[in-house]
């Protein structure tokens, strides 16, 4: 890769400035990309050197670099070469060094020194503004339309992706926001904001890219956790010098690759799957069993692995005897590591992975950083002092300030921590002198003590799980823990859940990197193969590390119900960022049916995105087509890791009405079949004396002609005198008295099936199937039949299926 070095670099630095007009200061080019800075520190071009086009937006002054003095953000007035960096000047005499390299790929700025450091709040890489407005990766800090990307990376852990936008109240000097774009921001404590917006974000008909560091040398009050004022402790990172982006630009079809090559070049975290980089390998989007097992019965979760064709199993189940020292559940494994350990490697000799789920770092109240003393690394809001003593048994006790003790709105366990005591309290007096009231003495198995006046007090931080969390010290020692265990036992997927925690390090989005950074740091190389990193959130500099975002809940309502809408609308997120596409969790029940199934395989491979299938081993035993849905997840998962889907079979599979059916017709070889539903319910509803209860509807058979397969469900009530009306001549008798929650299913032949509400057989249901042939077209259909019971909430759901013309579908 070309790299241009110390005496060469000045020199290209020279003849670049001495060939461009007298505005420029000079031109740095890459393969693709062409930037040229003014004499003030402003951006003159970003240009593509292919094509000519200048994608710097016109609209606004766009600089290099600017910084933060006594909260007001100031931008260089003038810039010159010194040796082999840029030198900017400031207005008030601070200076600013920049060390600018030209690459292959993409260049690179680091801040050398800045001078008077001490005076720096914040420097700003930016914000860049471009004049691309189709398609901005606001996390990955790419923009891009049809023909060329631009993008910004940070290099290193404390340059953040974004702007301090939660400081609204200072506006930079140069109007680089509308107020919309203001009014739309998220912010959280350290002025990044949720993952919708980051490191690029729309602006005036383009987009902008922006990173900043911060000077964390001095303890700041901050808002976050919904409380109005914490204190966030100093940090020693080094301050704001050795912040460090890269800038690029490519045709947009190179762009991901170009992403690898800056991290292989910068050497940031570059996993890897399969031999291949994570962002781009297929096994990244991978579906993944989750199921409960211990080392006594792993055996049997490995083999439900293995019948759904899946290479990951993720436990379910308490991993942990507690949050916090990450010792692991005796329960499940009796001699804690070597038990998980015994696990893994049954589970690789059958080619498949083991992970487990991490709260990051919560800790609860029983584990060993809080009980029986306390570890002084838990996070604090803040502290204040004792105004008089306590003894042991004292319930009320007065303080100098409330600030940071009356905030209730997010204080789950109301806990303070004096010496080795913590101590719970149940409010806070509303007037001088300040007291907090009804003292529970001792909390969590801490000792009760006297303690002298002038003694420090401080608020834990906690989380609404009744949880204590970290400061960044125990941030590290955690994450070096975790990674010790999946050292010790060879685990190779995780899950950060709960990452946004770690902002109670006071660092912000910086903090919810720090852990799984940390954590990846300290594995083992050979652990870095084959390892799928997942998360509640993600930041811009994660971005490096996670394999995938998997944001989807299967706990608010049915198979096809929980969080539908949420699931979908977060792949545009995935794709806009370069993130694998990922469904979230589906849950398996006793209850879910083939075509529940099939329902999430063909939204999966139409949005070409994995999943996690919680199946736990009761559920799985218990229902009757287990088996078929397991070997459905094979099919269908092999299918789609293979390519085998068209473009316009994975467009008509992320339509809203339409179903699929999959059928194996060879070996390596399965017709894909367009299904056509249509769903109605026959209510319990009361008629007049003489009128025939029936529920009418009309279907479509778009295929050819067949026969009309049907799902019949009772709910609340047995159901008996079924019949079917086709096109008003054609009766049909089911001979068959439905009991509540049992199913009749036809899908052709001389018989239906009788099921129990698991998908277990009960008999079969003898059916001519002349009766049942339908024409291509639309057709009338009504339903009868008689509840046994009078309750109005009894009904019975009636689907009706037709099959579409299949399409070969092959590896």
């Amino acid at each position: 890769m070309k790299t241009y070095l110390s005496s060469f670099l000045f020199l290209s630095l020279l003849l670049s400035a001495c060939q461009t007009d007298d505005a420029a200061l000079l031109t740095l080019k890459t393969d693709h990309f062409q930037l040229s800075l003014g004499k003030e520190g402003e951006l003159l071009e970003m240009t593509d050197r292919n094509t000519g086009e200048d994608y710097l937006s016109a609209d606004t002054l766009s600089y290099v670099l600017s910084i933060r003095i006594a909260g007001q953000i100031l931008r260089s007035q003038g810039a010159e070469l010194v040796n082999e960096d840029i030198q900017l000047s400031f207005p008030g005499g601070f200076t600013a060094t920049i060390k600018v390299e030209e690459k292959a790929s993409h260049l690179t700025f680091e801040l050398l020194e800045i001078s008077p450091e001490d005076s720096v709040e914040l420097i700003i890489w930016g914000p860049y503004a471009t004049t691309i407005d189709q398609t901005i990766g606001e996390t990955v800090g790419v923009v891009r339309d049809p023909d060329f990307a631009i993008g910004i990376q940070s290099l290193n852990l404390k340059t953040l992706g974004g702007y301090p936008w939660n400081e609204s109240d200072r506006m930079p000097a140069f109007d680089i926001f509308r107020a919309e774009d203001w009014a739309n921001m998220h912010p959280d404590a350290d002025g990044s904001v949720l993952y919708r917006v980051e490191a690029a974000k729309p602006f005036n008909h383009g987009s902008t890219l922006q990173a900043y560091s911060r000077n964390r040398s001095e303890p700041r009050i901050i808002e976050d956790f919904r409380h109005e004022k914490i204190l966030a402790p100093a940090y020693e990172d080094g301050g704001v010098v050795g912040t460090k982006i890269a800038l690029f630009g490519c045709p947009t079809n190179q762009a991901l690759a170009t992403l690898g090559q800056i991290e292989q070049t910068e050497g940031l975290p570059h996993p890897q799957i399969d031999g291949q980089w994570g962002k781009t390998a297929p096994g990244a989007a991978a579906a993944y069993i989750i199921s409960d097992f211990t080392e006594a019965d792993v055996d049997e979760a490995i083999e439900l692995t293995k019948k759904a064709g899946l290479r990951y199993l993720y436990h379910y189940g308490r991993t942990f005897e507690s949050w916090g020292q990450f010792e692991l559940y005796k329960g499940e494994f009796p001699q804690g590591t070597e038990s998980l350990r015994n696990c893994v490697e049954k589970a690789s000799e059958a080619g498949i992975y083991l992970g487990t789920h991490v709260l990051s770092n919560f800790i609860q109240t029983n584990d060993a950083y809080v009980t029986p003393v306390p570890d002084r690394r838990l996070a604090t809001v803040g502290a204040s002092t004792l105004m008089g003593a306590i003894d042991a048994s004292a319930t009320e006790i007065p303080i100098q300030e409330p600030d940071f003790f009356n905030q209730m709105e997010n204080n789950s366990l109301k806990t303070v921590r004096i010496g080795d005591e913590l101590i719970r309290y149940g409010r806070v007096s509303e007037a001088p002198p300040w007291t907090l009231l009804d003292c529970q003495r001792g909390a969590f198995g801490t000792l009760p003590a006297a303690h002298a006046n002038g003694a420090e007090i401080v608020k834990l931080l906690d989380h609404a799980y009744k949880v204590f969390l970290t400061n960044a010290d125990l941030s590290i020692e955690m994450s070096k823990t975790m990674a010790e265990l999946y050292n010790e036992t060879g685990l190779r997927q995780i899950s950060f859940d709960g990452l946004e925690g770690n902002r109670s390090t006071g660092l912000g989005t910086y903090g919810e990197s720090l852990m799984p950074y940390t954590w990846y740091n300290a594995l083992d190389e050979e652990l870095k193969e084959h390892l799928i990193i997942d998360a509640s959130r993600t930041t811009h500099f994660f971005w490096h590390i996670y394999t995938r975002m998997n944001w989807g809940e299967p706990w608010y309502g049915g198979f096809r119900e929980s969080q539908t809408e949420y699931r979908f609308n977060n792949q545009a997120y995935f794709q806009r960022n370069y993130m694998p596409g990922m469904l979230g969790w589906f849950k398996m029940t006793p209850q879910t049916s083939v075509e529940d199934a099939e329902w999430l395989l063909a939204k999966s491979a139409g949005y070409d995105a994995g999943y996690a299938f919680v199946a736990n081993r009761e559920a799985v035993a218990q229902n009757g087509l287990s088996n078929k849905i397991l070997a459905l997840i094979g099919d269908w998962e092999k299918l789609r890791i293979g390519g085998a889907f068209t473009e316009a079979q994975k467009e008509r599979m992320r339509a809203t009405d339409q179903e699929f059916s999959l059928q194996r017709v060879a070996d390596q070889q399965w017709a894909l079949y367009p299904v056509q539903t249509t769903i109605a319910v026959h209510g319990n509803k009361a008629v007049q004396p003489g009128q025939p209860r029936y529920t009418s509807l009309e279907f479509e058979n778009k295929g050819a002609a067949q026969t009309l397969q049907f799902i019949l469900t009772a709910q609340e009530s047995t159901i008996s005198g079924m019949r079917l009306e086709i096109d008003n001549y054609k009766t049909i008798e089911l001979p068959v008295d439905l009991q509540p929650g049992q199913i009749l299913k036809y899908t052709g032949g001389d018989k239906a099936i009788l099921y129990n509400a698991n998908w277990k057989q009960l008999r079969e249901v003898a059916l001519n199937e002349k009766d049942f042939l339908v024409q291509a077209g639309k057709h009338a259909l009504s339903f009868e039949g008689n509840f046994l019971s009078a309750d109005e909430a009894a009904s019975l759901k009636l689907e009706l299926r037709t099959l579409g013309i299949p399409e070969k579908v092959a590896l």
